[in-house]
């Protein structure tokens, strides 16, 4: 592979899932193993982190977004609200964008204010934000599908740069609507990781990355579970990391990759 940027490096301290059918890190990891769906799986993310009133409200692309962040930001043993994050988004919520397409052009005065509240691309890290009380730098970033792996890269640079640990949370929803014809996006999907700086305290994979020519792994169990919504390019890490495989790699733009590699303790 042609290096673009020097290796980063990483400590994985906390990885959270979900998928429809796959709503925690355990039942992913279990699938990878055995290919066994869990019986009587969630249907839909239930953000702890909002009051009841609004975790019910909450579009799926915050809830999922939500869900999986303080997931992993558990099983890492940090505070939220000490955490920067970069949330990474292919399309934010879909079907809200079809609504406010739809409503424009029928009856622009009857367009829901929560609605257009939610159709902002970083709804989920303002929503995150403020449950948390995390008043730490949030990024919403977007690059279509390299938008897992341009999101990567910018929670390793701000390690690089003296941050002590970052949130990463990758989040797509299904399409619905005329937009269907533009991105065949199914399902409800969303993957999270805090990333550390060399803490002797921690645990979890040591991961090295590098960005450079070539191409994204083949899709491995999660990827053919789930390979149907925008945010499928992240699977070869979650899939890796279930099955503690040594290297994954994932699109980073037009031939271009992230070649990830694991260590594990």
């Amino acid at each position: 592979m042609n290096m673009l940027i020097d290796p980063l490096t990483a400590r994985i301290e906390g990885i959270a899932f979900w998928a429809n059918g796959l709503p925690s890190w355990a039942d992913a990891q279990a699938f990878v193993a055995n290919g066994a769906l869990p019986e009587n799986a969630a249907t839909k993310p239930s953000p702890q982190l909002l009051p009841p009133n609004e975790r019910r409200r909450a579009p799926e692309s915050v809830a999922v977004a939500l869900d999986v962040a303080l997931a992993a930001c558990t099983m890492a043993n940090r505070d939220p609200a000490t955490l920067p994050s970069v949330f990474a988004s292919t399309h934010g919520d879909l079907s809200i964008t079809d609504y406010m397409c739809a409503t424009l052009a029928d009856d622009p005065r009857a367009v829901s204010p929560t609605k257009f509240h939610n159709s902002v691309h970083n709804a989920a890290a303002g929503y995150w934000t403020i449950g948390a009380g995390c008043m730490r730098a949030a990024t919403a970033i977007s690059a279509y599908d390299a938008s897992f792996a341009e999101g990567m890269i910018d929670a390793l640079a701000q390690l690089a740069d003296g941050a002590d640990a970052v949130l990463l949370v990758g989040y797509d929803t299904g399409a619905t609507g005329p937009l269907r014809s533009v991105h065949a996006c199914t399902g409800l999907l969303g993957g999270a990781l805090v990333l550390s700086r060399a803490d002797a305290n921690a645990s979890g994979p040591w991961m090295t990355v590098s960005l450079g020519d070539g191409e994204a792994s083949a899709p491995g169990a999660l990827g053919r579970h789930a390979g149907g919504n925008a945010m499928a390019p992240m699977l070869p890490l979650f899939d890796a990391l279930a099955a503690r495989a040594p290297r994954a790699a994932l699109h980073a733009g037009p031939g271009r990759a992230l070649l990830l590699e694991f260590a594990y303790d």
